[in-house]
């Protein structure tokens, strides 16, 4: 727990004291524009990337430490759903870019962990939580997807004419 809140709070200063994180938010929303701005974009992409591989590094030795042993098939497996939905249920946008909210993301995260430990509490096995995730991840993925609004948007029209009419 003391690694992770360590991390946290080096990310929060990094990204909201230094001006590296409006960097970075640039980058995400529109490399082009950061470029004509001035901002090196490439050099912002491999901070990012370095800091995102240094906290996988992190994240991989306190698994392996809480698990004692190193299993390369394994280990970690479908930890990228976890991250994807801690994320979006945290309430950063899929698809804006550099728009995030590290305290968003670590509520999401603490979110995701209290269901998963209640569901298997109540003997749910692990695949079924598994396939529960995934298709929360797809509907949200969904649910953001410009087709899907407007489907919804003409559903909406036709019922208020239905209601109307009447």
């Amino acid at each position: 727990m003391y690694v992770a809140v360590a991390l946290f709070v080096v990310a929060w200063l990094l990204t909201r004291r230094t001006s590296i994180g409006l960097f970075v938010e640039s980058v995400g929303i529109n490399f082009q524009s950061s470029f004509y701005s001035g901002i090196n974009e490439k050099r912002i992409k491999l901070f990012a990337y370095s800091f995102c591989g240094f906290c996988a590094g992190i994240a991989g030795l306190v698994v392996t430490s809480n698990i004692r042993t190193s299993d390369a098939n394994s280990i970690g497996m479908y930890t990228e759903l976890d991250a994807i939905l801690a994320v979006v249920i945290g309430g950063t946008l899929l698809g804006t870019g550099g728009r995030f909210s590290l305290m968003g993301s670590a509520i999401g995260a603490l979110v995701l962990q209290t269901t998963i430990t209640s569901m298997l509490s109540f003997g749910v096995p692990a695949s079924a939580i598994i396939a529960v995730k995934a298709m929360v991840v797809i509907a949200v993925v969904l649910l953001y997807a410009e087709q899907v609004k407007t489907f919804v948007r003409k559903l909406g029209n036709l019922s208020l004419r239905r209601e109307t009419a009447q």
